[in-house]
């Protein structure tokens, strides 16, 4: 350690937060509030980082409030750093100061990733024992340091602003998009791996690739092993961030420290040169520090009872994430840095969007409580930085907050119910074709108020978190034994049915309804009104082997196979065929609910329809349903007419004989699709040899679709 500092050193000032360099050096600013102490750690970057600096703050020329900071000469691009502060270790009052703990900036715009992290050693308590214990444990060489960065890029790009009408969400995992061999990518699982798949992205008809957690985390927290193996379990999702400004290292093509920074900008440029828009999923409900006997490795160690929700006990931590804490999202110094941190995201990396997993903790109150007007949400929505940008919300939480209808102005969200009762009704579920057809309509019990719209419904059948599409019709339970949870974690209300056989070895005749189960449930999502989301591998069977819960599955139950593209290329033909026809007619993607629905005239927006036209059954046990969207609607929006379109959805198990109505524009209709066509059949320009007397059959648990123009 070199004591005797020969650097010039100056005051500095308390703004901006984190490092910032300028052409003789680097100020820097961090926030604690409680802090008795502060020193600024410099590492040379060895392997061992034995070399340091250490810079103690003089609370007198180097704070201003209760911001800490400091200009050093001579601090240059890539040099690592960290934080230690001492303060009160009471933690029954909420403090845990440890002199003893490297502690990140949570300002660090990257951090070094290819270090294993030595969690035992971050520990700032003696784990054996259920009460704390002070720890010794220096973590400084065990725990990654922050990297001074250099912003300096060439973009060359624009933001898209891709409005929602013409969104088209492709669900996906950086590396796991990738890393199979059969991707044919020469740097799989990374950002410039992901960026090799834009053709194909572009092919299906995608216009925004929402990825799972890119921000930094510990990918080798998971303390559990699979049963079946003995091989250690890791997070592979990502849910657990630790650095919230930095881009995830372990994606990065190179081992550079800071290269993740400009791998990441080049993918998000190519990406928008492609026409395609990036959605990040932000994880602000908790953070990777765990509860009272996890690490501290950076908010914890800096203020504690700011940055967290603690119980009236304040040793323990209040868990409304299922993961150990929750993030105090409404303490105001919380607020701003959540802001700051979306505020970069979009001006210094050009992303286009959030999604918001467990949104409704960004309305709690630092008690926990719900709010009414949650400062927070509507900060993110009126933001002037964010006005351009999607905002998405997992509208609920682990503790029971459902809220999904109710978050305010222009906030998006996950429709589960639209998830849920999509499944119902393809599953043959009696007193599901109501539901049924108010999800596909654009789900106005959830959206027609205060001006919302079907656009604010983000529509799934499948995400990351449950059953791939393939495992939904294969799968009646979860198989989940090799997670090390003994089959207790994942969702046990699933929705699913296997038809007959459990797993993926079936007979013709299970695979031949399982097929047509696949494509109806394609169907339903790219006719519906609201944004549809497709996750990735779903467009051509990816399978996970009944496992309905693979956060921890770094192997091939998470990794997409490519290979299953040539197996099942008649349903990815389908997929990219109906995206095709979504984008082909505006009606489809309406931005406003219907004025009214089933006039006998047949001159509304929408009307329904059972058997015969005009005449739908609403009864309990129904399970078939028609609905016509008149050409005429999309006039106004886009100022001409598009096709009339009529399609049914027959979930029962018998073959019905429908009578189509008369079309609205009068001229004869077209059939485009039949779900029960087991060549896959799709007529983009319409087949009129189908019909007879304005008749046609519908085959049990399927779906047709027509136009006329």
């Amino acid at each position: 350690m070199i004591t005797d500092n020969s650097r010039v050193t100056l005051p500095g000032y308390p703004l901006p937060y984190g490092a910032t360099l300028d052409a003789k050096g680097t100020q820097f600013s961090i926030f604690s509030s409680n802090a008795l102490s502060v020193t600024l750690v410099l590492y040379d970057g060895t392997e061992t980082d034995s070399q340091f600096e250490e810079y103690r703050l003089d609370p007198l020329h180097n704070k201003t409030g209760d911001i800490w900071h400091i200009w050093i000469e001579g601090v240059k691009e890539g040099q690592l750093y960290g934080y230690r502060i001492d303060g009160p270790y009471f933690p029954e009052k909420g403090h845990r100061f440890n002199r003893n703990k490297l502690l990140l900036d949570p300002y660090a715009r990257a951090i070094t990733g290819n270090s294993v992290w030595n969690i035992d050693d971050a520990r700032g308590y003696d784990y054996t024992h259920d009460t704390d214990i002070f720890s010794t444990k220096d973590s400084g060489p065990v725990v990654p340091k922050c990297i001074v960065i250099n912003h300096d890029f060439d973009w060359f790009d624009r933001p898209l602003n891709r409005p929602m009408h013409e969104m088209i969400i492709y669900e996906t995992h950086v590396k796991g998009f990738t890393f199979h061999p059969s991707s044919g990518s020469d740097c799989g699982g990374t950002y410039k791996a992901l960026t090799q798949k834009i053709p194909y992205l572009k092919e299906l008809g995608v216009t925004a690739v929402e990825l799972l957690p890119v921000h930094e985390f510990d990918m080798n927290e998971n303390f559990r092993v699979n049963p079946e193996t003995g091989e250690k379990l890791k997070n592979y999702w990502g849910y657990s961030t630790i650095s919230f400004f930095a881009p995830c290292s372990h994606y990065s093509s190179s081992t550079k420290n800071g290269s993740q920074i400009y791998e990441f900008k080049e993918m998000i440029r190519d990406f928008h040169n492609a026409g395609i828009e990036i959605i990040l999923d932000v994880v602000f409900n908790h953070t990777a520090e765990g509860d009272h006997r996890g690490p501290t490795l950076s908010f914890r160690g800096i203020d504690n009872t700011v940055y967290y929700i603690l119980e009236e006990n304040k040793a323990m931590y209040k868990n409304f994430s299922g993961c150990g804490n929750t993030f105090n999202c409404n303490h105001p110094l919380v607020r701003d840095f959540i802001l700051d941190c979306l505020r970069y995201w979009v001006i210094e990396m050009h992303v286009d969007g959030f999604r918001f997993d467990l949104a409704s903790i960004l309305g709690r109150a630092q008690d926990g409580t719900i709010l009414s007007n949650p400062p927070l949400i509507e900060r993110i929505e009126s933001d002037p930085i964010l006005r351009n940008t999607k905002i998405i919300a997992e509208a609920w939480d682990a503790a029971g907050a459902y809220q999904v209808g109710k978050f305010p102005g222009r906030w998006a969200e996950w429709n589960g119910k639209f998830r849920d009762d999509i499944r119902r009704f393809w599953r043959g579920d009696d007193k599901s074709v109501g539901a049924f057809a108010t999800r596909i309509s654009g789900s106005s019990d959830l959206y027609s108020h205060n001006n919302r719209s079907p656009l604010h419904s983000i529509n799934f059948i499948t995400s990351h978190d449950g059953f791939t599409l393939n495992d939904l019709v294969s799968y009646t339970h979860k198989h989940n034994r090799n997670n090390g949870e003994n089959n207790n974690d994942g969702d046990n209300h699933n929705l699913s049915y296997n038809y007959g056989i459990e797993g993926n070895e079936v007979t013709p005749f299970i695979e031949s309804i399982r097929t047509k189960q696949i494509k109806n449930f394609i169907f339903t999502l790219l006719i519906s009104q609201g944004v549809p989301m497709i996750t990735a591998g779903d467009e051509f069977r990816r399978t996970q082997k009944g496992n309905n819960n693979a956060y921890c599955q770094d192997n091939e139950i998470s990794w997409i196979d490519w290979n299953l593209i040539d197996n099942n290329h008649a349903i990815f033909e389908f997929v990219k065929n109906m995206i095709t026809f979504r984008k082909n007619h505006p009606v489809l993607r309406k931005r406003h609910f219907a004025s009214s629905e089933n006039p006998q005239d047949g001159n509304s927006e929408f009307s329904w329809h059972g058997t015969r036209p005009f005449l739908p059954d609403w009864s309990d046990n129904c399970k078939i349903i028609g609905c016509m969207l008149n050409g005429e609607a999309a006039v106004s929006e886009n100022k001409k007419r598009d096709s009339d379109i009529y399609f049914v959805c027959n979930a029962s198990l018998f073959n019905y004989r429908i009578e189509l109505p008369e079309s609205p524009s009068g001229r004869q209709w077209r059939l485009v699709t039949d779900t029960a066509d087991k060549e896959h059949t799709f007529f983009p320009d319409g087949n009129i040899s189908v019909l007879t007397d304005n008749m046609y059959r519908v085959k049990k648990q399927s779906a047709i679709l027509f136009i006329a123009d």
